[in-house]
């Protein structure tokens, strides 16, 4: 008799077909209900069914553009369904997405797309005002590897494929494209002591992270998740995208930041898992804005700052509970569901997996103290390769160890008393202002730039980390000269003028 083929593992593709087997006419995805004030565009609401179309007409459109399997495409959109089309269709052509966040600029962008050879690119004409599909075309000249660059919305520049009306047109299916759950599915960048680092995971990497949240949080089937995350890192796939093919329920969108709307667009969709940045929830549950919310249970906080999480609040939202997600750039994440007391739970070393585990059953991961005196992450997401590469090679004869973990670079230590893991500072030598980080050497360059006189700094701030203040002569000059260098606007607008911000 002959042994039959072993099961292939999953990919994000093979999840979303799972669920639309099951419910083709279930609704799946939900814009911002802001969205014509972000990208000029309605709109929309797809079933799995009118989804599942639009990524086939996606996926036929990528491999007739001639982009080949296994060749990188970038994205940077915001968090509409557009990007979760995008994504799912790069996947279904055998691509791999690179996460462009949409504060990087011309130098940013470039270097990203040289660092991973990028072959495509896609974006959206507007966002919040700003021209990225004239930001992307720029950087797209700078980068000798493109051969296509597609964007969604309207006025998009010329060379450009309008991609509205790619999912709008009848379309050839392409011929299926084999999946492989061991390669890699998604590129994140990450900014460490060594640098800037492209972060390559799999399609097993992520789906590891996102049962780390799932089932952490002890998130339903069929859930309504309401994700109000900028889509650019590891960190926001997990939480949002890949918790939603898991629950296969609803994945409703918000982009950053309205409360009005997020109230609104709650109660709407009669959401039931919210998933924002930690700061803020504790803002929205001190404000009383989720006690108006009368469906949701859960919320996920994550903290892109985990150094603080000791020191914050008690959970004030008596229907909701607070599961918080310790985030390490794009090292890795784990989560930690606070109890009835509504305190932050103990994080102790060693093996971490879904509470009250039963006996040999897996783990999401592996928490450790390096002799360094921070904080290591080892597991099925930890892509241990991807920050080892830069490592001097040992000069001596003897091989060492093999690396089979993660140097986060956070401070760590164990209580006496408890035995608990405490971090205490971040990486040093790295500034985070919200999602985004970079060396703090950087700002003293930059500001090198704009004459004697100028200065640039970062400042502690509890709700994204550190936020930006700029000095100069003239704050007018000093912001246009940054845009010409194509830096980000957070460094652009620490020069904002204090009296007419105030």
């Amino acid at each position: 008799m002959t042994a039959a083929a072993p099961h292939p593992s999953p990919t994000l593709d093979g999840l979303f077909r799972r669920v639309l087997g099951r419910q083709p006419e279930a609704l799946a995805l939900v814009d911002p209900a802001d969205k014509m004030r972000i990208t000029a565009t309605p709109p929309k609401q797809l079933t799995f069914a009118e989804a599942d179309r639009a990524i086939s007409a996606l996926t036929a459109h990528f491999i007739g553009s001639g982009l080949p399997a296994n060749s990188v495409i970038a994205v940077q959109l915001p968090n509409t369904v557009e990007f979760v089309l995008t994504v799912l269709a790069a996947h279904r052509a055998g691509l791999i997405v690179a996460l462009l966040p949409q504060l990087f600029r011309q130098a940013e962008l470039t270097m990203a797309l040289n660092r991973t050879g990028a072959r495509g690119l896609v974006t959206s004409s507007k966002i919040d005002g700003v021209s990225h599909a004239d930001l992307i075309m720029n950087a797209a000249a700078d980068a000798f590897s493109i051969r296509y660059v597609g964007g969604f919305g309207n006025d998009l520049p010329e060379g450009m494929a309008a991609l509205d009306d790619v999912m709008a047109c009848e379309f050839e299916p392409a011929i299926a494209v084999l999946q492989d759950a061991r390669r890699a599915a998604i590129i994140s960048f990450d900014v460490t002591a060594d640098g800037f680092r492209a972060v390559p995971r799999t399609h097993l990497n992520l789906i590891s992270g996102g049962l780390a949240v799932f089932l952490e949080a002890g998130l339903p089937q069929g859930a309504i998740i309401l994700s109000a995350l900028t889509p650019s890192s590891f960190a926001s796939m997990a939480s949002s995208l890949v918790t939603w093919l898991l629950s296969g329920g609803v994945l409703s969108l918000h982009h950053p930041f309205d409360n009005e709307v997020l109230e609104r667009d709650i109660n709407a969709q009669a959401c039931d898992v919210l998933v924002v940045p930690a700061p803020l929830a504790e803002r929205l549950a001190a404000s009383g804005l989720l006690d108006r919310t009368p469906t949701l249970r859960h919320v996920l906080g994550l903290w892109r700052a985990p150094e603080q999480v000791a020191t914050s609040a008690a959970w004030s939202s008596p229907q909701t509970t607070l599961t918080d997600i310790y985030l390490f750039g794009e090292a890795g994440l784990f989560g930690a569901r606070r109890g009835a007391d509504g305190l932050p739970v103990a994080i102790m070393p060693g093996s971490h997996g879904a509470p009250r585990a039963v006996a040999n059953s897996s783990i999401a991961g592996e928490i450790l103290i390096t002799p360094k005196g921070t904080l290591g992450l080892r597991g099925p997401m930890v892509p241990v390769l991807a920050y080892a590469a830069s490592a001097e090679p040992s000069r001596s004869l003897v091989a060492s160890k093999p690396v089979d973990h993660v140097d986060t670079g956070f401070a760590a230590r164990l209580d006496r008393a408890t035995g608990a893991i405490l971090i205490t500072a971040p990486p040093s030598g790295v500034m985070a202002v919200g999602g985004y980080r970079f060396l703090a050497q950087d700002l003293t360059e930059w500001a090198k730039r704009l004459g004697q006189n100028a200065m640039l700094t970062a400042l502690p701030d509890r709700l994204s980390g550190y936020r930006l203040a700029g000095r100069a002569s003239d704050n007018a000059r000093a912001r246009d000269a940054l845009t010409e260098l194509g830096l980000n606007p957070l460094m652009v607008e620490a020069f904002r003028d204090r009296a007419a911000a105030d």
